[in-house]
């Protein structure tokens, strides 16, 4: 089976356009079909000076392995003319469009994955769309009741408890019902998509020290223990709350198969000191695949030839081997 495999660029404004180009130099095993604006990326690829053929993609054919130089593309328009490094408000709805048209392409099983391009959150809440991340955009979409950011760097793995939430509120978000709910939809994510049959899952805890037994904070005794080893006995193979300090440790990471960070941050610093460039967000939970860059739009090289695709390609790549699989 040859994948069709869904880019969206992103903000037009930042490299989304200049690492889809990039990425279409390369032979890959899978039809690459971008949703975005035709004239955007033949003004990009001008302008970064890499050829590129743009083909309208027809989906009642059966998906071809991608061509070096060429990408399919269903066609997006913009309402403005965009610019490399020029944010500008009046793309918001743009980049909406393309990720709902790509959502229900999949959806449509049109086509088997997503992988996205980076966003800019600030311009699309300044325009006066509610946006936190792909994440929770794709979740509400398509009416997923519980998805996860998993990052996946190497052969390590960390999935985050919590999205993009301010830290004030994230002990009040880690409830006894989000906690479980949020382990079993890990537990069965990873095996789906790993082929792992008993995952080995790691649990960080929320405090300092995991709580030092109750002196620097409760709750991983009064919510997060009585979820663990309920799952335990239900033959789960969960280990934790752990301090968080330790956990990515050579000695337990040798003991795991995914580790789960209560917050963003917990996990995100390490994540990106070992893997920033090369390492891929995986969305759990979805009825599709959807993996993403590790980076932002980098509004100040866009357009330039500083751009490095490494993150796009393991995103792609990593989309590529879960279809076939």
């Amino acid at each position: 089976m040859i994948p069709r495999i869904i880019i969206t660029p992103g903000e037009p404004a930042g490299i989304g356009p200049d690492i889809t180009i990039h990425i279409a130099q390369l032979a890959l095993p899978a039809e690459l079909v971008v949703v975005a604006d035709p004239a955007l990326l033949q003004e990009r690829a001008k302008q970064i000076d890499l050829p590129l053929q743009l083909l309208e993609c027809d989906f009642n054919q059966i998906a071809t392995p991608h061509q070096s130089g060429k990408l399919k593309i269903v066609p997006v328009t913009l309402n403005t003319q965009a610019k490399a490094g020029k944010l500008n408000l009046n793309h918001a709805t743009y980049v909406i469009q393309t990720l709902e048209t790509a959502a229900t392409l999949c959806q449509q099983k049109k086509a088997h994955a997503i992988v996205t391009g980076p966003v800019h959150k600030g311009i699309l809440n300044q325009a006066g769309i509610a946006f936190t991340g792909h994440t929770e955009f794709f979740a509400n979409f398509c009416g997923a009741s519980q998805t996860i950011m998993l990052f996946v760097v190497d052969k390590l793995k960390v999935a985050l408890a919590t999205t993009h939430l301010p830290l004030s509120q994230v002990s009040s978000a880690i409830t006894k019902t989000h906690l479980q709910t949020v382990l079993v939809t890990l537990h069965n994510e990873i095996q789906k998509w790993f082929h792992l049959p008993s995952p080995r899952i790691l649990v960080c805890g929320l405090n300092p020290h995991a709580g030092e037994n109750g002196y620097l904070g409760c709750e991983e005794i009064d919510r997060m223990l009585p979820v663990i080893e309920k799952l335990q006995q239900q033959s789960y193979r969960i280990t934790g709350p752990l301090p968080a300090d330790t956990v990515f440790t050579q000695k337990q990471l040798q003991e795991a198969d995914v580790v789960l960070a209560m917050y963003h941050d917990q996990a995100l610093p390490l994540v990106k000191y070992l893997g920033f460039g090369h390492a891929v967000n995986l969305t759990l939970g979805l009825p599709f695949l959807r993996t993403s860059v590790d980076h932002g739009t980098a509004i100040d090289i866009a357009g330039t030839k500083a751009v490095d695709p490494g993150s796009m390609a393991a995103a792609i790549h990593l989309a590529i081997k879960h279809c076939i699989r």
